[in-house]
């Protein structure tokens, strides 16, 4: 891996146990990053000039050509980075990018190997853009000054069901590129299935659940997990939240705020630690789900609650095999909504209900390469909501015999 970034991320005290791991991979946070970075797929022309830029600090780069045949295979083999105070959407500019190669079996074996072409890679080893891969090769890092944090904006695209769990890979050509990689949690030399790799840095990442179901009752503290409400109980603190927020602090009337769409609806519930701090509300259509009701306590909201409660529903919707997520923001919260995608719709209406004025709003979403089909395994399909990736209580009974089979001999 070729890198040029920001020097402060990785200078400081040089002993390797304070270096090692200081700014983990899994541990940066994305929301705070953007507030101020921006990810998006360049077009050629960025990217000619994105490698422009990039020849200038670092040696040995890849072909431009080779860089866009790459990625005329495989559009997600480049995220360029941008500050969003300079960023303009009728004409995108580039400010540095991160370049991966998600490989296949094959191509995760060439570099175990140390065969591997990174400048000139081989096709046949790079996953396409539909694959899951067998790993996923941290090609080349143009981040200079603060466009390093967008490291936290990549991990976030790496949470995608088509590439969580996938280890990150590396093999460092500099000194700074070694530094770069053991201040973000990596460790050299392992081994992969019977092929010792010494020469490469791994990040491992083991497959967690989906973010609609991170919560479990061992949480502490700070930390934050959402569920699906399921039980009674469950929406009893839906309720008791957007009581307080929406009735409470809004003065929303009663019969305005529970508008009778409350059990034909999904609910997501954030925790942190223990307890119940926000929650949100998801209904489903022909073509389009539709996110509302959005409430996080007040003692709660600098924290990253909301955040959470939002990227778990867009997961949701996907898993659920929806690429358009409809939602209502106050004007005042627009640009809240922009950073996970939504735009105000394409001749939007504005409009007042319970005294506060709204806005339609729109996001477009990549379809999960795993989404719920007519085709999905049965025992999934019947498993509890949100629980689609964990074994149910049905599959359990079908290793009973059929006690009550349908036809009977005569």
């Amino acid at each position: 891996m070729m890198v040029q970034l920001q020097e402060k991320l990785i200078s400081g005290d040089t002993s390797d146990s304070a270096r090692q791991g200081k700014h983990k991979l899994d541990e940066l946070n994305a929301e705070r990053v953007a507030k101020h970075l921006l990810l998006f797929r360049p077009a050629d022309e960025v990217v000619e000039d994105l490698m422009a830029k990039a020849r200038l600090a670092i040696p040995g780069l890849a072909k431009t050509e080779t860089i866009l045949k790459v990625l005329r295979y495989n559009p997600r083999c480049m995220f360029a980075i941008s500050r969003k105070s300079r960023f303009r959407t009728e004409a995108p500019e580039g400010e540095g990018f991160i370049a991966i190669l998600p490989l296949n079996t094959l191509g995760l074996q060439q570099l175990a190997l140390n065969i591997f072409n990174g400048p000139d890679p081989d096709l046949r080893f790079i996953a396409k853009e539909d694959e899951r891969p067998a790993g996923i090769y941290m090609w080349c890092v143009y981040a200079p000054g603060p466009l390093a944090a967008g490291m936290a904006l990549f991990m976030r695209e790496m949470a995608v069901p088509q590439y969580a769990g996938v280890n990150l890979y590396s093999r460092p050509n500099t000194e700074v590129g070694r530094r770069f990689n053991e201040a973000l949690g990596t460790t050299k030399g392992i081994k992969i299935g019977a092929i010792d790799a010494p020469h490469l840095y791994v990040f491992p990442r083991a497959p967690s659940n989906p973010p609609y179901d991170s919560y479990s009752s061992g949480m502490q503290g700070h930390e934050i997990g959402v569920t699906v409400a399921r039980k009674i109980e469950d929406l009893m603190r839906v309720a008791a939240i957007r009581s307080a927020v929406y009735i409470g602090e809004q003065e929303c009337p009663y019969d305005e705020e529970y508008d009778g769409n409350d059990l034909s609806a999904t609910h997501l519930l954030a925790y942190m630690g223990g307890e119940p701090v926000g929650c949100v509300r998801l209904r489903f259509f022909a073509g389009f789900a539709k996110l509302e009701r959005l409430a996080i306590r007040k003692e709660f909201r600098k924290s990253r609650a909301a955040f959470e409660l939002v990227w778990a529903s867009l997961n949701f919707c996907r898993k659920k095999g929806y690429g358009r997520v409809y939602a209502h923001s106050q004007l005042r919260l627009v640009n809240f909504w922009n950073r996970f995608g939504f735009q105000v719709a394409d001749n939007a209406r504005q409009f007042v209900f319970s005294d506060f004025d709204y806005v339609e709003i729109i996001a477009e979403l990549e379809p999960d390469p795993d989404a719920l089909t007519v085709s999905t395994d049965p025992y999934v399909l019947i498993r509890p909501e949100g629980r689609w990736h964990v074994p149910g209580v049905l599959e359990r009974s079908a290793s009973r015999a059929a006690t009550n089979p349908s036809v009977k001999d005569c």
